[in-house]
């Protein structure tokens, strides 16, 4: 019923959402026949959501590379937040997990699901990853080993400041980065990027997981794990889980738009990286979640549903994303409007204000500079209306301040 109320709301996404379910049907075809391989592509359908059809349009020997690498990262991250296990077990499954994926034989029962299938078929990913070329089977190993230390280090470790959760992102996302971009140059379609840009990409989308997920990680069972700096929430609260309460609102909202704003820091580098990549269908691979992670930002800012449930885009308008991502302009487009969105959506008095708008001219003054603003046809894409809606209720607003019921009314339509 939620998905017709949607589309009924927004009639163009019908569209692209058909052209997304036809991609999936046609990926879920090319699985391969071998056992070991079907499995493997199977799992990626569940657990990788509309992104395993576009890992599908890379040539074979990437495609297979990049989904092994995917499936043997979801499984080490299924170790690491499985909260039932104990530390003295799960730090040495971590630190060698990188061993276990030469073994035909290994698994691990864990986690919860399809995740909990992943591990007890685990073997039959060992047998895939022991038919790649030996390029692609040392990135792997390389980032998995060095992912299970860097995880495990924080089983034992609290994020308190920047400097440990830039950390902790770069183990568990940042790594993921620089082993994507360690299989684009085995496979001989792109130059090696830096390493620097490269963990941005993660980080950037990592970021915004955590901020997205903060109600689901707070209230996991048996225990939570959260990697919210104390060095930025220790400003508003006395304890992490004070935020999601009613009393607390105002000191939330604030948190969570320090949270974004430390985010947006990391777009500058991932604009460059992707600018920089040459084969289309890598270049759709890297670009359509960082368009989903800025779009994602854009709906979180200033907005206190993220204490109090789910907030995320509609399935029409990621499937439009998906749709209309060809190239750099594109990419130059939607983040230009998310980030005018995100501008129109900061209040004069926020302790951030200023550093948020800083990070987002810098955005701006990019996507400017590319010229794909300039050249651009009139568009009338979702992005653009939910601009359209937000400005006009600002121009019909007696003065320029925020007040708790305009940010809620903001909210409301940035959500539709």
């Amino acid at each position: 019923m939620g998905s017709l109320r949607a589309i009924l709301q927004h009639p163009d996404d019908l569209f692209p959402l058909v052209k997304l379910k036809l991609a999936a049907r046609n990926a879920e075809k090319q699985i391969p026949s071998e056992p070991h391989w079907g499995f493997c592509y199977s799992m990626l359908h569940k657990v990788s959501r509309s992104f395993a059809f576009v890992i599908q349009q890379l040539d074979t020997d990437l495609r297979d590379a990049i989904c092994i690498f995917y499936l043997v990262l979801r499984a080490l991250d299924t170790v690491e937040d499985d909260t039932s296990i104990a530390t003295e077990v799960k730090v040495p499954i971590l630190m060698s997990f990188h061993r276990h994926i030469y073994d035909r034989e290994w698994h691990f029962s864990c986690g919860t699901k399809d995740y909990k299938v992943l591990m007890d078929e685990f073997h039959l990913v060992s047998t895939a990853f022991l038919e790649l070329g030996s390029g692609y089977q040392e990135a792997i190993e390389d980032i998995t080993m060095r992912m299970g230390a860097g995880m495990a280090k924080f089983i034992c470790k609290e994020v308190e400041t920047i400097n440990d959760y830039d950390e902790y992102c770069h183990y568990v996302a940042g790594l993921v980065g620089l082993g994507l971009s360690k299989l684009f140059h085995a496979s001989g379609k792109e130059d090696l990027a830096s390493d620097a840009l490269s963990n941005s990409m993660g980080l950037f989308l990592q970021k915004t997981n955590i901020i997205r997920d903060y109600l689901e990680d707070i209230n996991e069972i048996p225990k939570s794990r959260m990697f919210w700096p104390r060095q930025i929430w220790n400003k508003y609260v006395n304890k992490l889980e004070d935020l999601k309460y009613e009393d607390n609102s105002v000191k939330a909202v604030q948190c969570l738009n320090d949270m974004v704003t430390n985010a947006l820091s990391h777009v500058e580098d991932c604009l460059k990286y992707m600018s920089d990549l040459r084969d289309p269908a890598i270049f759709r691979f890297c670009a359509i979640p960082q368009i989903m992670a800025i779009g994602t930002l854009a709906l979180c800012y200033n907005n206190i549903q993220v204490f109090r449930g789910v907030v995320k885009m509609r399935r029409g308008l990621t499937a439009k994303i998906i749709d209309r991502t060809k190239a750099m302009p594109d990419v130059y487009g939607a983040f230009y409007d998310f980030s005018r969105m995100l501008k129109f959506k900061v209040d004069d008095n926020d302790p951030n204000a200023r550093k948020t708008r800083d990070n987002l001219e810098v955005i701006l003054k990019i996507c400017r500079d590319s010229g794909a603003i300039s050249k651009r046809a009139e568009r009338t894409g979702s992005i653009v209306k939910i601009f359209s809606e937000l400005n006009e209720l600002e121009q019909h607003r007696p003065d320029h301040s925020s007040t708790t019921q305009s940010c809620t009314e903001k909210n409301e339509i940035a959500q539709r």
